[in-house]
């Protein structure tokens, strides 16, 4: 059901959740999970009116921090793995494009089932748009997926790839970083409290030295990061990610890690010697965002260089304390891939195309839905259509795209074949947390992040 206006909201609560000054009071767990957290979140993604939007999600979020669930950030962990404490997995960070609410349970659902620990979702900034989900829903999804699945404990939402557009800094460089600093502080106040900030697309190769090569991308991680810290909540350190080789491009190497850790420092201790930095990097091994796909629209194979992920995360934890190196596009990988990971201390890699394959290749996926879509993409995005490519290639590179135009459809899809395709995503995020050696790491978790619960003020409709 979806509420279109404050009567029916509140109707849809009563005897459920109890509204007070900061907070609510859980009066029918049973029920909240059965049906109204449903109610809830569907309202908050799809109601017509955004007051009643934004009445719903406030109230799943804080419905979540009643029942043990909090939006929290990874930094401690992350610090314990930079000190020798912790290690052995490789945290998952996963990026929901469509479903979010019902993938996220699934999620839950194998992490319960493994007690499994750290897991994180994410979003990057392109998703955002062409997805259509702002932080505010996507955090809320999460967090109703976390309710109706009964998990409890911390929740890790990121902002991926907050990253600065090479070509928008060349023509307005004042604008494109005001836009990553207005995403940051949106995120940031929907729950974000992991951001992975990105300006390694402003590495300029053509310079003499390594540093020169990187000063503009350790300059503006510096400026975003005192950002954050200035905006994070009291008793939260947010988990900040740097980038110094970009996805798709030339392997990076211990050398660019050090010239950028150098630079960086510097720029932070200008705004504080004790500005907390960075958690962890992220590099380039030879991994390509979404894969290569062939012309009939298979995915070629990725010779991806684990010895040099392994040199860049031990440095990265022996000379700078940090979780050690971000492997970035992932999730097209070979099968026997996953394992190595954790085998060259990986400290988390991230996974999208995968999943969002499942969902696309899926036979429960309703072939009127799923032709509607690639219709809507040969009519919308044909500019995007490369001379070489083929018909195949086409629609695997431009697909997600889809997703924000049919949301709707997708989320009111019939019950029995949305489930039937989450079986299947449920199968491979079993397969991948396993190979990934996170089963077992909940006492770990709750070893090392304590969450702290944000106070968020009660929206005026329900006040």
């Amino acid at each position: 059901m979806i509420y279109v206006n404050l009567e029916e909201l509140k109707d849809g609560i009563k005897g459920v959740i109890g509204v007070k000054e900061e907070g609510v009071d859980i009066l029918d767990h049973a029920k909240l999970v059965r049906e109204t957290v449903d109610n809830l979140v569907y309202t908050a993604v799809f109601s017509p009116e955004e007051e009643v939007k934004m009445a719903a999600r406030w109230l799943i979020r804080r419905s979540a921090a009643a029942s043990g669930i909090l939006l929290s950030s990874i930094q401690d962990l992350y610090d314990a793995m930079g000190r020798g404490e912790v290690g052995g997995f490789t945290v998952p960070a996963i990026n929901i494009r469509t479903l979010t609410y019902h993938v996220a349970q699934t999620i839950f659902h194998s992490i319960m089932k493994l007690e499994a620990g750290p897991v994180i979702f994410e979003i990057a900034r392109s998703e955002i748009d062409y997805t259509r989900q702002r932080p505010s829903e996507y955090a809320t999804c999460v967090l109703a997926a976390a309710i109706k699945a009964n998990y409890r404990g911390p929740v890790f939402v990121q902002g991926d790839h907050f990253q600065v557009s090479a070509n928008r800094y060349s023509k307005d460089s004042a604008a494109e970083v005001k836009a990553v600093k207005d995403l940051i502080w949106e995120a940031i106040e929907a729950g974000f409290y992991n951001i992975d900030i990105d300006t390694s697309t402003l590495v300029d190769l053509s310079q003499s030295t390594v540093k020169a090569q990187q000063r503009l991308n350790y300059t503006l991680a510096a400026d975003f990061t005192v950002m954050i810290r200035d905006l994070e909540p009291n008793d939260i350190t947010i988990s900040v990610g740097g980038e110094i080789g970009e996805v798709g491009g030339k392997n990076s190497t211990v050398e660019e890690l050090d010239a950028f850790m150098e630079g960086y420092r510097e720029q932070l201790n200008q705004a504080g010697e004790d500005l907390k930095g960075i958690s962890k990097i992220s590099v380039q091994t030879g991994t390509t965002h979404g894969g290569v796909p062939l012309p009939d629209g298979t995915i070629a194979k990725v010779k991806l260089d684990f010895a040099t992920l392994e040199d860049l995360s031990r440095a990265a934890r022996e000379k700078y304390g940090l979780a050690g190196a971000v492997q970035h596009g992932a999730s097209t990988l070979p099968p026997e891939a996953f394992d190595k990971f954790p085998a060259v201390g990986t400290a988390e890699v991230h996974l999208a195309t995968g999943f969002q394959n499942i969902i696309y290749d899926s036979p429960h996926l309703p072939t009127d839905l799923k032709a509607s879509i690639y219709r809507y993409l040969e009519e919308h995005h044909i500019g995007e259509k490369k001379e070489k490519d083929t018909p195949e290639q086409f629609i695997y590179k431009t697909r997600k795209k889809g997703f924000g135009p049919f949301k709707y459809e997708m989320w009111h899809m019939p019950e029995g074949n949305r489930q039937a395709i989450m079986d299947e995503l449920e199968g491979q995020f079993t397969f991948i947390f396993e190979k990934l050696k996170i089963p077992g790491t909940r006492a770990v978790l709750d070893k090392y992040i304590k969450p702290v619960d944000v106070p968020v003020e009660v929206p005026r409709a329900l006040a």
